[in-house]
């Protein structure tokens, strides 16, 4: 069990005597944290703190909790609504994604070089835009504007970032634990008061398919409860194919029945895990490294031989940590010799309701900033 784990666990009411009085501790830090928070939102909201505008459209795609929410692939959504709804004007139209980003150790013992995780993804996925790296959203958005003539901006993960405007604010709200424990950090996992949303103009609500309808309609109460304006929309995290070391792709369908081992350093395994379940494959096994983990030789190592042992067919991770491990595998030998093989489940956001809503309030934001041809 990874330190996230342990943490999670702590958090989650777990534990012992001792594990209790370290919670009252981490309530106690709460609540100072709490009060900075709030102070600082009260600050930028009657203006005390500048906020900066720019030249361009901003969207801004972000969560109020730790972990992961499914924020990447609603990022790659929204640029592809872009693209869709702008494609005769995208010639003329830059589209850039702003991203504080995470760069690589150099040492030359870890599988990461330059730049990785969620921005190797981003990258990749859409080709049109360009990937600003800073986490001074304000300077990467000048960055954007003075020498890409970007005329629109998605901020990824920028929902905290108050010192750039936006004109649209989309939070992911994880359904499997959409309010961190009900407590600030490091009590709990909310970055900032639930009754933030009322800065949001909508919710993305992912994973519903690994929650019953009942506990839904309860989120979605709560949610309006806070913020009667919101467009809520439903969603979960579809696996569409499975991507091996020479980018071969097969469908999800041919891991009906094989063992498989699974691995990732993310900021909630579980939801991984569960997906892989779903999918009427048998998982031997998995490990679960902390999030933006850098992999080593002898990490790979441990993988492959946990996974033999166990009688995997197949060693499966996600996208995230493949954009840090692919370069191992592109020699003809490195891994199509040895068994099991790696491959990575790729993922892409699935709307279950409310799509339609949101399609219209991006395109009715963007309408009032983006001249029509």
């Amino acid at each position: 069990m990874n330190y996230e784990q342990r943490y999670r666990r702590l958090i989650s009411g777990q534990g012992s005597f001792g594990a209790c009085l370290l919670r009252i501790l981490l309530w106690i830090v709460s609540i100072g944290y709490s009060l900075i928070v709030r102070l600082r939102n009260l600050l930028y909201s009657k203006g005390w703190f500048k906020t900066h505008h720019v030249d361009a459209a901003v969207l801004c795609v972000g969560n109020i909790t730790v972990g992961g929410t499914g924020k990447t692939p609603l990022v790659i959504w929204v640029y592809e609504q872009i693209i869709a709804n702008f494609k005769s004007q995208m010639s003329d139209l830059t589209c850039a994604i702003l991203t504080r980003g995470y760069k690589a150790t150099q040492d030359s013992k870890l599988k990461t070089q330059n730049l990785i995780d969620e921005v190797a993804i981003l990258a990749e996925s859409c080709p049109q835009a360009k990937v600003i790296v800073n986490p001074d959203r304000v300077a990467g958005a000048a960055e954007a504007i003075d020498k890409l003539s970007a005329k629109i901006l998605i901020m990824d993960d920028g929902f905290q970032h108050r010192r750039l405007a936006r004109d649209l604010d989309i939070v992911a709200i994880d359904a499997t634990l959409p309010f961190g424990y009900g407590k600030m950090l490091p009590a709990g996992l909310l970055r900032e008061p639930v009754t933030s949303l009322k800065r949001a103009g909508a919710v993305v609500i992912t994973r519903c398919d690994q929650i019953i309808e009942a506990e839904l309609g309860k989120l979605e109460e709560k949610l309006r409860a806070v913020n009667p304006d919101l467009v809520i929309a439903r969603s979960k995290h579809a696996a569409v194919s499975v991507k091996s070391a020479d980018e071969n792709e097969i469908g999800v369908e041919t891991l009906k029945g094989k063992k498989v081992f699974a691995f990732c350093g993310i900021g909630n395994p579980d939801a991984f895990l569960k997906t892989i379940q779903t999918l009427g494959c048998e998982l031997v096994g998995s490990k679960a490294f902390n999030d933006h983990h850098h992999y080593t030789d002898a990490c790979l190592a441990d993988i492959r031989t946990q996974a033999g042992e166990l009688g995997a067919d197949l060693i499966l991770t996600t996208q995230k940590d493949w954009t840090k491990l692919k370069s191992d595998f592109r020699s003809p030998s490195s891994d199509s010799e040895l068994s099991p093989p790696f491959a990575y489940l790729a993922i892409e956001i699935q709307f279950l309701a409310g799509e339609d809503k949101l399609k219209g309030l991006i395109e009715s934001t963007l309408a009032g900033k983006i001249p029509q041809k």
